[in-house]
């Protein structure tokens, strides 16, 4: 299997470049560290200073000022290849954990089409439970465990949580890991904040089970038949996120990661000045 390079690039010109490279840094040893234990992927993560570049062969990860409505993070070119955009702004470091979400997503599927057959869920009393059918689930790697108090820090960069393949397994098994922070218990929980699309092959349309708002229950949305060259694309343009409505930051994580990065950046400084000393 051949290496994929993705880059990461600041589009707004407003961001703190050291910020921006060192997320890349943390990016490429979550993709290459932690993914592949459970995902066949081989890929490194790179930071591109010039955003009027990208290099041949690189699926880019744009930071961006905004998205239009209706328009999600991930998305195919005109050649068919992958590519990703994350809202960015320079008052806040909280969109390390979108950028993490968008890259893992991206690698684990490259096209946005990838289906894993599953035991079918429903809403029972405000729970999620399996019911007796199966669905075709899309592979989304972040968005069932991806509220930001589920992430998880590497060298001061919070980053997300994401599934493994055991998440699609038919009964829960001991000592199994669900999620790779373990957040997720069991096959098809999806913790609050998170959401989960399906194809339902007895109506032939595509589904979506929200527990966006953790203050109310989860509810079942039906999207209707898919259209277009990406099933994650076109559930995208279907769906209204209201994620940000609801989004409730992990500012404890997200100051320790800055506090571990400040002492990152002095041990650096000392670091140099000894070499320059000899």
């Amino acid at each position: 299997m051949s290496l994929i390079q993705v880059g990461l690039v600041d589009t707004t010109g407003s961001l703190d470049a050291g910020l921006v490279e060192a997320v890349a840094a943390a990016l490429n040893v979550q993709v290459m560290r932690d993914l592949p234990q459970f995902w066949n992927v081989q890929a490194s993560v790179r930071y591109l200073p010039d955003a009027s570049k990208v290099p041949s062969g690189v699926w880019p990860v744009q930071l961006v000022k905004h998205l239009p409505p209706g328009e999600g993070g991930f998305h195919l070119d005109k050649h068919n290849q992958p590519f990703a955009k994350v809202v960015a702004t320079p008052v806040s470091d909280e969109w390390t954990i979108a950028a993490s979400h968008e890259t893992l997503e991206m690698l684990v599927d490259p096209f946005g089409n990838k289906l894993q057959a599953s035991r079918a869920i429903e809403i029972v009393a405000s729970t999620i439970k399996d019911a007796p059918s199966e669905f075709e689930y899309l592979v989304e790697a972040c968005d069932p465990c991806e509220a930001d108090n589920f992430g998880y820090s590497i060298q001061g960069v919070v980053v997300s949580d994401f599934l493994t393949p055991h998440f699609y397994d038919p009964v829960v098994t001991p000592g199994t890991r669900y999620s790779f922070g373990g957040n997720i218990k069991a096959p098809r929980q999806i913790l609050p904040g998170g959401y989960i699309s399906w194809v339902n092959p007895e109506i032939g349309e595509v589904q979506q089970l929200q527990y966006i708002d953790p203050k109310n229950p989860p509810k079942i949305i039906n999207l209707g038949p898919a259209q277009g060259r990406s099933l994650r694309e076109w559930i995208d343009g279907q769906t209204i996120d209201p994620r940000n409505k609801h989004r409730k930051l992990n500012e404890a994580l997200l100051m320790q990661g800055r506090e571990h990065r400040a002492r990152l950046e002095k041990a650096a400084l000392a670091r140099a000045r000894l070499y320059q000393a000899r």
